[in-house]
């Protein structure tokens, strides 16, 4: 094991268990957790478990001086169900203030350090892209978009690039819809088809940019040991697929109908603002990842679906 030390919040997450799991053996990673006890018990095998919260500064800042990497996934869910959280304007402000304060403490912490990381791996998204209908292409250099998410992305990879004037290489992964059975989006996405009621959200032509668990995982650890990457990184699969394609493949792998639309106005009366995340899309494209020469695991959303459903491919 390298005696290099990882800082990890949001570890207890979705991408986050799964990138314990990859780095545990090479690497001593501290685990930064609002209830330490419960990451223990979730995340057996870190070297350290610290109290931590997404603010401007705490006593767990003293354990980022002589870490080599921090990566920094915590924050509120944008997405939570049919029947979660609306986006209420309390809510909204959890969102933003999770993310920009939460980093904006992180870097608080570097400035303070007497031995600096090296790199910085901070979360974002491809809806820093803003909103799209069509499936206009859009890389690492397109420009962010206007709209409430689009601008929480801004906030939040302004924070994190502070850690670049550090001296801290700094890389703001924009991630795209990560695909999981049993957590985030899919098992929304796959509910009406189990009913046999699936069809695409209209209009139909907005993009997905998906992405495997795998590559998310794979994508962080190519970030934090290419001292290449730096600055946003988009995160999503290098074939996105059209709403209407998804939900094709999406039935064709369950075996189930998928040509019953989805009108846009009964997604606004059951989520309200929260419905841009499903009628709105990003074809992000990972161009900086594939220039790079990242080898994603799964390009084509088939058999990245029949994978983690454990079907025959």
């Amino acid at each position: 094991m390298s005696n290099k030390r990882i800082i990890i919040t949001g570890a207890t997450g979705l991408i986050g268990r799964k990138l314990v799991a990859e780095l545990r053996d090479d690497y001593q990673l501290v685990i930064f957790s609002r209830n330490p006890d419960r990451a223990r018990a979730l995340l057996p095998g870190a070297a350290d478990y610290v109290a931590w919260q997404p603010a401007e500064q705490g006593p767990w800042a003293a354990a980022i001086d002589g870490a080599w990497g921090v990566v920094h996934l915590a924050g509120a869910p944008v997405a939570t169900g049919l029947l979660g959280q609306r986006w209420t304007p309390e809510y909204k402000a959890e969102i933003r203030n999770s993310r920009v304060i939460g980093t904006r403490g992180i870097v608080n912490a570097m400035a303070a350090a007497q031995q600096r990381p090296s790199v910085f791996v901070c979360a974002s998204a491809v809806g820093y892209y803003g909103p799209y209908r069509d499936s206009t292409p859009l890389d690492e250099n397109s420009p962010p978009g206007k709209d409430f998410l689009a601008q929480v992305c801004v906030a939040w990879e302004a924070e994190a690039a502070k850690a670049e004037a550090l001296g801290v290489r700094t890389v703001m992964l924009r991630t795209g819809l990560v695909l999981d059975p049993d957590s985030g989006a899919l098992p929304q996405l796959m509910l009406p088809f189990k009913l046999l009621t699936g069809g695409p959200i209209l209009p139909g032509t907005q993009v997905y940019p998906w992405i495997h668990p795998a590559d998310e995982v794979g994508l962080i650890r190519f970030a934090l040991e290419n001292e290449q990457v730096r600055g946003p990184l988009n995160a999503s699969a290098p074939k996105p697929l059209s709403n209407r394609d998804f939900a094709a493949v999406l039935g064709k792998v369950l075996g189930s109908p998928s040509w019953l639309p989805v009108p846009e106005f009964s997604l606004r009366i059951a989520l309200g603002e929260m419905a841009d995340v499903v009628v709105y899309g990003q074809n992000a494209l990972p161009r900086k990842a594939l220039s790079l020469g990242y080898q994603f695991h799964f390009t084509e959303l088939e058999p990245a679906l029949r994978d983690l459903l454990n079907l025959p491919h």
